[in-house]
C-alpha cells in the first residue's frame, strides 16, 4: 500500500469512532499532532495543564495501560509529558521504556555518527533547516523551508543507501535510523507484557509512521484511529483534529467517573 503525503482533502474512508470503554482497552498514542499541536520546531512543544489533567485521568482509568509511542527521544517525551506516562516508545520504537521502567534499545547505532556528519554538512548553510540528533536517529526538519523537501529527501536516501540505514518520512521531516523496530513493533512488544496484555489495543495517531501502529493494533484484535486529514490510511476510524481527539478521550473517561 502506498502512503501519500499529508493532504487538506478528506477522502471517504474511516468513520468516527465510538468512545472506548477504558476497562477493556490498552491505549497507545502518538504525541505531536495527536495529543500535542504541531509546532514550527519540536522544542516549542512543552507541558500543558489540560493535557496533564487528561493524562492523569487516563492513567487511573486505564490502570496504567497507556503508552505514548512517538518519534521523540525518551528525555524529550518526559519533558513534554512531565513524566506523566511511564510506558514510552521513543524514536519510533527504537527505544522503549516498559511499564516497570526497563529501557530497551535497538542495536545498529554505530553508523549514526557518520550519518549525522553528512546531514549537518548538508544543512549548515541554511539556518531554516533543523537537524535533530536523537542518538538512535537523525531528523532533518524542513517545516521552515518547504521548498527544500525534495533535496532533503534525496540527501536522506543517498546517506541511507550508503550506510544501510532506513529512511523514514514524516510531517515536514525526514529521518535516518537503523533498520529495526517501528511503532508497530513497539505496540506488539507492549501487548506481550503487563499491564497491557489481555486487553484490546487502540492506537491513535496522525503521522505516516503511525500506520505501523494502526496495523499492529488491528492485527492484535483492536483498531487504529487517525487524527487529522491525512489519507489514505489503514486506520479503521478517524477524528478530524487534536481537539476532537482530546474530546473523544474525555468522553471515554465519563464511563468511569
Amino acid at each position: 500500500m502506498t502512503i501519500t503525503a499529508r493532504s487538506s482533502r478528506i477522502e471517504p474512508g474511516p468513520s468516527l469512532p465510538e468512545p472506548p470503554r477504558p476497562g477493556r482497552i490498552s491505549l497507545f498514542a502518538d504525541l505531536d499532532g495527536t495529543l500535542a499541536p504541531l509546532e514550527i520546531t519540536p522544542d516549542r512543544v512543552g507541558p500543558d495543564p489540560a493535557r496533564r489533567r487528561l493524562l492523569d485521568e487516563l492513567e487511573v482509568a486505564l490502570d496504567g495501560r497507556m503508552a505514548v509511542v512517538s518519534g521523540r527521544t525518551l528525555e524529550d517525551l518526559d519533558r513534554v509529558l512531565e513524566g506523566r506516562v511511564r510506558a514510552l516508545g521513543a524514536v519510533h520504537g527504537l527505544i522503549r521504556r516498559t511499564a516497570d521502567g526497563r529501557v530497551i534499545e535497538a542495536r545498529g547505532l554505530e553508523r549514526m555518527g557518520e550519518a549525522l556528519e553528512a546531514v549537518r554538512a548538508f544543512a549548515k548553510d541554511d539556518r531554516l533547516l533543523l537537524v535533530e540528533n536523537k542518538g538512535a536517529a537523525i531528523a532533518l526538519h524542513y517545516r521552515r523551508r518547504p521548498a527544500a523537501a525534495a533535496a532533503c529527501l534525496a540527501l536522506a536516501r543517498e546517506v541511507g543507501a550508503r550506510l544501510d540505514l532506513a529512511v523514514q518520512e514524516g510531517d515536514m521531516v525526514v529521518e535516518l535510523r537503523p533498520r529495526g523496530p517501528d511503532k508497530g513493533a513497539a505496540v506488539a512488544a507492549f501487548m506481550s507484557e503487563p499491564p497491557f496484555a489481555g486487553f484490546k489495543p487502540v492506537f491513535i495517531g496522525d503521522d505516516l509512521t503511525d500506520e505501523d501502529g494502526f496495523r499492529a493494533a488491528q492485527q492484535l484484535g483492536g483498531y487504529g484511529v487517525i487524527v487529522g486529514p491525512r489519507r489514505p490510511t489503514v486506520a479503521r476510524y478517524a477524528l478530524p483534529s487534536i481537539a476532537a481527539a482530546r474530546a473523544w478521550l474525555q468522553e471515554a473517561l465519563k464511563a468511569v467517573r
